[in-house]
């Protein structure tokens, strides 16, 4: 059985985060490059792997995994040697899983329906309640430590490192100094670092490549 971990990927998207996560579990695998300017994520045979023909996708064999989270559920407990993960007895399991929840359930759509001008909603209906509560949420548990669970580096930093980082620089979330610091840890990272450049150089060539079309 072909246990080869395939990553499906586009520059300068969310799968950015999983190729840096990937790194830093020094995980083998594959790297399928999709170009988005030229609607490859659209293709039939993408869409085959996931038909929201989102990225990122991973496969492994017959395991197909989508959705930003459970790839770095799935692949921080795959590597547990790399200690990115809190095993299933460690106390800090339980805000690990929150705040790799969290990102998706609260944050992004807190911080869409803000960029769009939107209310959040009924309280009673609304995923996230507010957006300040969320931030506010957010920094105070960053404020506790270098990282989301203390001191330890965890696949959850790779996450938020990640969307904070866009976040901000698309001036979609307040850039505090608690918030600023962060993202320095975290994606100042040899592996983020390496990755980035890479992206960028992925990006210009997709560019380059729609441009001549």
């Amino acid at each position: 059985m072909d246990t080869a971990i395939t990553l499906y990927h586009a520059p300068q998207t969310r799968s950015t985060g999983v190729r840096v996560l990937l790194a830093e579990l020094g995980a083998p695998h594959r790297l399928h490059v999709l170009n988005m300017k030229a609607g490859e994520h659209r293709a039939a045979a993408y869409l085959a792997v996931n038909p929201m023909g989102k990225v990122p996708a991973l496969t492994r064999g017959d395991t197909v995994v989508t959705e930003q989270a459970a790839i770095y559920l799935y692949l921080a407990d795959l590597f547990p040697e790399a200690g990115l993960a809190p095993g299933l007895d460690d106390p800090l399991r339980g805000p690990y899983l929150r705040w790799m929840v969290y990102y998706g359930s609260s944050f992004e759509p807190a911080v869409i329906d803000r960029a769009l001008q939107r209310e959040a909603g009924p309280r009673a209906m609304s995923a996230y309640g507010d957006f300040d509560t969320v931030m506010t949420t957010l920094t105070e548990a960053l404020a506790k430590g270098s990282y989301l669970l203390g001191e330890r580096f965890s696949a959850a930093d790779i996450l938020w490192g990640t969307a904070l980082g866009w976040t901000t620089s698309f001036k979609l979330v307040p850039e505090t100094p608690t918030i600023r610091d962060y993202i320095a840890r975290t994606n100042g990272r040899p592996a983020a670092t390496r990755i980035a450049a890479e992206d960028a150089a992925l990006s210009a060539e997709h560019a380059a490549a729609q441009g001549t079309a």
